[in-house]
């Protein structure tokens, strides 16, 4: 299975196509402006002696030039803008003045720290920079075609490898990160030493070069790990790193490590919003069904690295599960990283808060908000993949057109459906080959009872897909109608009772959405005191008026009463009383903190 090109799938849905507009003509041109303002892209002068001033903010600040530039790149590929192509242009004359005659490039250890390079891989994330400027470089040259970034990335890449490659020293990065970049490149290039020195550098873990240190995953060789642990970021990368390394390679050690690491992520140590990493101390994963709400960490570099982890094992092993939770991540954990206006963010993502948590507008360490738009503007090419046999799978859902070729011709499909809100997906095929094509429709584990009928020169397998599977549709020719329906029930969802924050809780969940109660919907109540009872019921509502357009979903529950504990935090056990009814109103977890402050929850006592 193979990735579409980005602009295969045009989305002209109402939920994701005005994020990505958002995208294209608030948050870019927002992260330009924070990047110049911030010192970010004067480094880059300063390097190359054009600016005589010091070096701003954090050593790795390089990075978040690259990844706004990928971002921007994306953006035009899918929809052309001549004033962000110009920009983008202009940052890669920066970057390209201040590399070094020997390939080196890192704004921070320049001039008197240039003595300084390379000693200290665990901390400084000189190869995590190189990563970053390698996917950019990559992103640029698909958009474009031109090559004055690819060059710089590939000057730079010849360096690692020979620092760092099979006759070189051990190394690798205390951040993880290059290693997918890499392999990119090599797929770009051709050039195999790309592919050999990720390779090494995922194998020099374990081997003391980091100091052994389990927050730097550098505890045990890669293929001895078997548990997410340390820095979820960096875990995360590493894994997708070294699936990146499996989809070219096949390499089974490599394989039962993966397999090993998801087990333990969706079993253990995965938030229900597709949060991953729970600990502010070190950014870290905890240990199993250690998931707190209100100290969650649940960085979104952290939700996004998952987002990219479940892409490339999607396409390692065509399992729907990875597109399951890829799918709970992006609409939940990721999206609430940014604000309904595109530009405002979130680093952590807590799942209660008592109202003081509020998005930014930038950070010092400000990883998150070019990683968000990066994603989203490379989003469209998660939707859909092919593979040489005539083969198309659709992974999500959307109101959107898909167009890709084949060995026998075009294959041209429109999909109308009102998803994530309805499950209903209609899929015309406008062209396909006479010879059979073969399309698979996901079914997510949470549409039981879906159905699936067919006409035309199409034919389903079966007319109950079950729920968890890629459904399989032959078409031979058109046109043909597809219609999918999946069955989007409300539903409370339990946590494994060892996550202990969780005894008695539920969370309301409908198809990919995960919803919270926020102060904002409930005047008279703290969401903090609602109960359901067993005898609520929740109804989905239409909302076109509310966060830019959503379904709530409203029932009946009840508040506790306060009064007794006015005063006190401890009293002897009496069943906590109840003081009235309350309607109850949830709203997607998404879109919490867009209005005034005030507390919030996902996980709800039953009575």
């Amino acid at each position: 299975m193979c990735p579409l090109p980005l602009q295969a799938v045009r989305l002209n849905d109402r939920f994701w196509a005005p994020r990505l507009q958002t995208n294209r003509s608030v948050t870019l041109p927002s992260q330009i402006q924070q990047c110049e303002e911030t010192g970010r892209i004067d480094n880059f002068r300063r390097a190359s002696g054009k600016k005589q001033i010091d070096f701003q903010g954090i050593y790795f600040n390089d990075s978040d030039v690259y990844k706004l530039l990928e971002a921007i790149a994306y953006a035009i590929a899918y929809e052309p803008n001549a004033s962000l192509e110009a920009q983008m242009e202009a940052i890669i004359a920066e970057i390209a003045a201040a590399q070094q005659p020997d390939g080196y490039l890192n704004t921070y250890f320049m001039f008197d720290r240039a003595k300084d390079r390379f000693t200290n891989l665990r901390d400084m994330h000189e190869i995590y920079c190189a990563g970053h400027l390698f996917q950019a470089a990559v992103a640029h040259y698909r958009a474009t075609g031109r090559t004055p970034l690819l060059d710089v990335a590939r000057r730079y890449a010849d360096l690692l490898y020979d620092k760092f490659g099979p006759n070189g020293q051990p190394g690798a990065c205390g951040h993880p990160e290059a290693e997918m970049a890499l392999v990119e490149l090599a797929r770009t290039t051709g050039e195999a030493r790309y592919l050999e020195l990720a390779r090494c550098m995922v194998e020099a873990r374990g081997r003391g070069v980091l100091g052994g240190s389990s927050y730097h995953q550098d505890h045990v060789p890669f293929v001895e790990q078997r548990e997410f642990v340390g820095h979820a970021v960096r875990h995360l990368y590493l894994a997708s790193g070294a699936t990146d390394i499996v989809l070219e390679t096949g390499d089974k050690a490599y394989l039962a490590t993966l397999d090993a690491l998801w087990q333990d992520l969706i079993q253990h140590k995965l938030y229900i919003t597709g949060g991953a990493g729970s600990r502010y101390e070190g950014e870290a994963f905890g240990a199993p069904y250690e998931l707190p709400d209100d100290r969650a960490y649940a960085e979104t570099c952290a939700n996004i690295a998952l987002v990219m982890w479940c892409y490339r094992l999607l396409h390692l092993k065509a399992d729907p599960i990875y597109a399951d939770i890829m799918e709970r991540a992006l609409y939940n954990g990721v999206l609430s990283g940014i604000s309904l206006d595109g530009e405002h963010y979130f680093y952590q993502n807590p799942l209660a808060d008592r109202g003081g948590h509020r998005r930014q507008k930038w950070f010092g360490c400000a990883c998150c908000p070019p990683n968000i738009a990066r994603l989203l503007a490379s989003l469209p090419g998660y939707f859909a993949s092919a593979n040489p046999s005539n083969q198309l799978y659709l992974h999500l859902y959307a109101q959107s057109e898909i167009r890709f070729s084949t060995s026998e011709g075009d294959v041209s499909l429109r999909v109308n459906t009102n998803y994530p809100w309805e499950g209903l997906i209609e899929i015309e095929v406008l062209d396909a080959p006479s010879h059979t094509t073969t399309l698979f429709l996901r079914i997510p584990q949470w549409a039981a009872n879906a159905t699936l009928r067919c006409n035309g020169n199409a034919s389903a397998e079966t007319a109950h897909p079950a729920s968890g599977s890629y459904a399989k549709v032959a078409l031979s020719g058109a046109p043909a109608t597809i219609r999918l329906e999946l069955s989007m029930p409300i539903q409370w969802i339990q946590s494994h009772p060892h996550v202990q924050n969780h005894y008695q809780k539920v969370a309301l969940v409908r198809g990919p959405i995960v919803y919270c109660l926020e102060q904002a919907d409930h005047s008279n109540t703290d969401p903090w005191d609602i109960l359901l009872t067993h005898e609520t019921t929740c109804q989905q509502e239409e909302r076109p008026e509310l966060l830019n357009g959503v379904t709530v979903l409203t029932g009946r529950g009840v508040a506790l009463k306060r009064e007794r504990w006015a005063g006190k935090l401890y009293a002897p056990y009496q069943p906590y009383e109840i003081s009235h009814p309350v309607t109850i109103t949830a709203i997607p977890y998404y879109a919490w903190a867009n209005r005034e402050a005030g507390p919030m929850t996902v996980w709800l006592p039953v009575l």
